[in-house]
Formats: C-alpha cells, structure tokens, sequence
C-alpha cells in the first residue's frame, strides 16, 4: 500500500467523520451504487438479488426507464453532489444490453461532475461483454471494469454454473485493455475438485492476463441457492475449509510476489488500483444506492442508517456505529489506529480489553500506532469482529459485513 493512498483515504475518512453534526451530512454521499438485477442464468451458489431474463424482455426497458427517472431525482434532490466513486453491479449489468447500458452512463455523466479522480466501475461477464460495450462505455467515463471469471478452468466453471469457459474469460480482459488498463477480477477457491496446483494455476493466469485487481473468495454455502440444496441432497460435498484457507494464503504468497498488494482480507490490487468504491463501504463513508435490492449507508450526528431503495431499514447508535467502523476498520490492512481506540472508550467502555484480547490470541498486531490484522485474524475474522461487536452490549451477532 502506497503511502499517498493511505494518505488519501485517512484524510476522506477523517473529513467524513468531521461533518457527522452538519445537518446536512446525511445528504452527503460520496459513492454511488446502481444495481442491475438481471442474468443470464443464475449460477447454483448465488443469492443475490438478481433473476434470470430473456435478452429482449420488455422488462429491461423499463428498468433502464425507472434508473434512469431515479438518477434524475436524485440529481434534482442535490444527492449527487458530492459523488466520487460510481459502480453498477448486479446481477450482470452488461447483460443489461450495450444500448441500455449507454443510456444508462449517458444519463450519470449528465448528472455527476466526473473527472480525473472519479472512479466509475462496472460489473461484467465474459459472455455479454462487446468491444463495442467497452468502447462506447469508456468514452462516457467508466474506467474501471469488474469482470466475473471465478476460473480459468473450464471444468470448475461447469460446476459453478457459469456461463462463460476460459478462453472467454481472457478474450474479455483483452478486449477491455484494449481501451482501459484497470481491469479487475474476482476468483473462487474451494470449487469441489480443485486442487492447490489448479487453484495456483488460476492466479498465475490472471497475472500472467495482465490484470490490476484481484478478488479471491473462498466458495460459500448460502441457503435456499441449488447450491445449498445439492448438498443438502448428498449430490455435492461441502467445501473443505482448511483446504479453503490454505488456498488463501497460497493466493497470498503468489500475488504478493508478483507486486500485488493484499490491501483487504480478499483483495489485492497492483499500486494505484484498489477500489476506492469498495474501500467507501469499509471505512464509513456515506454512498447511496438506487435500484431494485441496492443498498445504501447514510450517516447521521447520533448514529448511521442502513437503506434498502432508499428506505431505512437499520439504525445504528453511536455506539454501535463506532464498534462498526472498528470491526470493518480490521477488514483493511492497515487496521484502525490507536486513536481510533482510545476515541471509542466513552461509548464503549470495554473496547481496550477487547484489543489486549484480540493481541493475546494473535488476532491483530500493532504496526507503526496501528492495530492491524494478522494472517490469522484474516482467517478468524468472524471471531475477530464478534468480539469487537460483543463490546457494545446491544445483541450477540454483528451486522453483515458487505
């Protein structure tokens, strides 16, 4: 991690809290969240809020209608004054279809001030992307594309019910850097089947690809997926988790040689490359999200509230708000620092035999007046942020961490 990054990123977060009296912090987005429910298929171990549809369903009009009166409101409203980093996820937004999807960009590039520091990124899969897409899209200020792989083995893609192969998957990261070097990938470990030699092979080939970012994921189980009910069966095994977590820190060793960067628990990025949407999520910084299922966090002068569509559906306290951004703080490699700590003992009384706790079991370290996460703590992060959590004394379980 670069230091002018972390410098970066401690002065937007420290400017955030700063104006959490202003009456019009809650107002103050910094990100935007756009979200694009559809696919082509769903793959078995998805459960996000996405749907399968026909490419011509008169369905994607009029979503692409109601984004596109939504983005408008949203402008008229001032909520999109402050906007730094956008993202369109989904689902597939580029299953969206090439024309909905300009529009789409079209009408944000008219509502937000984009420039050399937005950072504008969009989800796609190696089987909807065109040249075309990527040209028209970077030409409307997307420079940034997150691309689904998951594998570069085309039998573990099988499994996972994707709906692209390999070979697909490396034409479409060559096709985007044809026009735009940030390219970003997300990879899956623990596919039944996979072994640590396969697992190695999928990173060597998504650096040897050129790419900027990497997402690594071990394979989860959710309920009510095919997944979940394959294995329920006995059709399928469940992933074998300290298989999984050998695979990490394979994944680890790999990319950091290679001049990655692990900047969070599952993502490493090449100088300059993380994504500063996501980090917005982990380090307490208001984003707002329009669309069916897109979330959104605003802060308030006595807490944080969580909207679903723009309705709250959580409310945070003061203290729960602090024991949040300390446990996300810990997703981060460079942790939270010592200050962060010590300010949080008037609303959590308990918080620094938390920390003696979390350093005896080798859970986090302190570096340079920072308590940082270990190797194990990266790991153990549910036990890791439990604790922090259990410090506030409201419920035994942390909300979920994005």
């Amino acid at each position: 991690m670069t230091d002018s990054w972390h410098t970066t990123v401690a002065a937007e977060v420290g400017s955030n809290y700063a104006k959490r009296g202003d009456c019009l912090l809650e107002r103050d987005y910094r990100g935007l969240y756009i979200h694009v429910p559809f696919c082509s298929k769903r793959c078995a171990y998805c459960d996000f809020t996405t749907r399968a549809i026909s490419a011509d369903s008169p369905e994607l009009d009029a979503y692409r209608d109601r984004l596109i009166r939504e983005i408008r409101k949203a402008t008229r409203e001032g909520l999109l004054g402050s906007i730094q980093t956008i993202y369109i996820g989904g689902g597939t937004p580029s299953y969206f279809g090439h024309s909905r999807l300009v529009e789409l960009a079209y009408t944000i590039s008219l509502s937000i001030n984009l420039d050399d520091n937005s950072e504008f990124t969009i989800e796609a899969n190696p089987d909807s992307l065109s040249g075309a897409m990527v040209r028209d899209l970077f030409a409307l200020g997307v420079n940034r594309f997150s691309l689904g792989v998951q594998s570069f083995v085309d039998s573990e893609l099988e499994w996972l019910g994707r709906s692209h192969d390999s070979q697909q998957a490396l034409d479409a990261i060559s096709l985007i850097q044809e026009r735009c070097d940030n390219v970003a990938i997300d990879l899956i470990c623990g596919i039944p089947g996979q072994s640590i030699v396969s697992w190695e092979q999928n990173i060597k080939r998504a650096i040897e690809a050129g790419v900027s970012h990497i997402s690594v994921y071990p394979l989860t189980i959710e309920e009510h997926t095919p997944l979940a009910g394959r294995i329920a069966s006995g059709e399928d095994q469940s992933p074998n988790e300290d298989l999984q977590a050998e695979m990490m820190l394979s994944a680890a060793t790999l990319l950091q040689s290679q001049g990655f960067t692990r900047y969070e628990v599952a993502s490493y990025a090449r100088p300059s490359y993380e994504c500063r949407h996501n980090i917005s999520y982990w380090t307490g910084i208001p984003y707002l999200g329009i669309g069916e299922g897109a979330a959104g966090m605003r802060n308030l002068h006595d807490g944080r509230e969580r909207l679903l569509e723009g309705t709250v559906i959580e409310r945070l306290d003061p203290a729960q708000s602090k024991a949040e951004d300390l446990m996300l703080g810990m997703r981060m490699s460079w942790g939270v620092s010592s200050h962060d700590v010590c300010s949080a003992r008037d609303l959590m009384p308990g918080i620094d035999k938390v920390f003696a706790e979390l350093l005896e079991l080798d859970l986090v370290r302190i570096a340079d007046g920072r308590y940082q996460p270990t190797q194990r703590g990266w790991l153990l992060g549910n036990e890791l942020f439990a604790r922090i959590w259990a410090s506030v004394q409201h419920d035994d379980s942390p909300p979920a961490l994005k």
